[in-house]
């Protein structure tokens, strides 16, 4: 239950960071979509560890293979089953925690909850697993983009570092640019000094990441349990390191009147627009043709390369030692991410929406 999301467009991911191979099992995706398997590659390439210096030193070429549901380039509607190896796993370095809790990591609940737990890496609860989300996530890139549909995610806060402009003055064509996936390039340098020097600090810091849909039709989202935002927003918080999602004006939103919050409505061209956009797309739980915009916080990393206090399985009190390869901030692998998950939500309520009508 835990391992599937979606409702008709829907995946299920398997495998562990120090496994043999993580995979996606994709099922719904309309027959006849032609798989790009190049941009599926350029996608997982955009999450892989080692890229920089800013990220995990793992060495993972995160080459993937489709072993069902393509044929001769296209999907046939049976379900896509995608499968990455992995290749660089040292889980020796792990072999000090193994009966140890690391601070704020997931070891104490999967042992409290299943009395055994895969210490190498995290296993099930690392966020390598989000490599076969990204896989997924590329698959329902390419049957949005029929449908003129597209997603931007790009480093907008670390730490305290914060780039105060909004999406819509930023040229998004420029987030690959810089290894931090800011579309700014004069803070992007300043937030990549910052992480580089909690590196060496032998530290870890968080930050925020900006998802942008454009292109999405009216009347996307169900109106009572599950809102449109309501989706997108637990696609974010299903993602490792997340600790909060906002949608357009979101918290800042309460600082103002409703006469200066409301999106008045006027016609352009015979299509109906928003003067403003604090709704961030989304009203009533259905999108009303605007662009979606929402925040996604990523705390820092747990797995700090110091010492740190804890207690063992036995309830002893032990010393956690600071060991492994490890991203000092997790940000720019998870932009991504977070354009990964969205589309998984925009496909799947694009194909519920061909249900609702005769």
């Amino acid at each position: 239950m835990g391992n599937s999301f979606g409702n008709l467009f829907r995946i299920h991911t398997y495998g562990e960071s120090h496994g043999k191979a993580l995979g996606v099992i994709i099922d719904g995706c309309p027959a006849g979509l032609l798989i790009d398997e190049a941009f599926i590659q350029s996608e997982l390439d955009r999450r892989k560890p080692g890229q920089s210096k800013i990220t995990t030193q793992r060495k993972e070429a995160d080459e993937f293979e489709i072993v069902s549901g393509v044929f001769e380039g296209k999907s046939t509607g049976t379900p896509i089953s995608i499968i990455i190896r992995n290749q660089d796993q040292k889980s020796k370095d792990y072999s000090h925690i193994a009966d140890k809790f690391r601070p704020s990591h997931a070891d104490y609940t999967f042992h409290t909850k299943y009395g055994i737990r895969d210490y190498r890496g995290g296993g099930r609860s690392s966020a390598r697993e989000t490599v076969a989300r990204v896989a997924a996530g590329a698959v329902a890139k390419l049957f949005l983009k029929h449908h003129g549909i597209s997603f931007h995610a790009y480093v907008s806060q670390v730490g305290h570092l914060k780039l105060d402009k909004d999406y819509t003055q930023l040229d998004l064509t420029k987030i690959e640019d810089n290894i931090l996936r800011c579309p700014d390039p004069e803070m992007a340098d300043k937030m990549i000094e910052l992480i580089d020097q909690t590196r060496k600090n032998r530290d870890t810091i968080g930050g925020i990441v900006t998802g942008v849909i454009q292109g999405v039709p009216a009347g996307l989202g169900e109106p009572v349990f599950d809102k449109l935002h309501a989706e997108i927003g637990k696609a974010m918080l299903s993602i490792n390191a997340v600790k909060g999602f906002e949608y357009g004006s979101g918290f800042e939103g309460v600082k103002l009147n409703g006469s200066e919050h409301n999106d008045e409505f006027y016609m352009d061209n015979n299509l109906v627009k928003t003067r403003t956009n604090y709704s961030g797309g989304i009203q009533g739980g259905i999108s009303n043709g605007q662009d979606i915009y929402f925040n996604v916080a990523f705390k820092p990393v747990a797995t700090i390369m110091t010492d740190q206090e804890s207690i063992n399985e036995a309830g002893d009190r032990v010393t956690v030692e600071g060991k492994g390869r490890h991203d000092p901030c997790v940000v720019s692998r998870a932009v991504p991410i977070v354009e990964a998950m969205a589309a998984l939500v925009i496909a799947d309520y694009l194909l519920i929406s061909e249900t609702n009508r005769i």
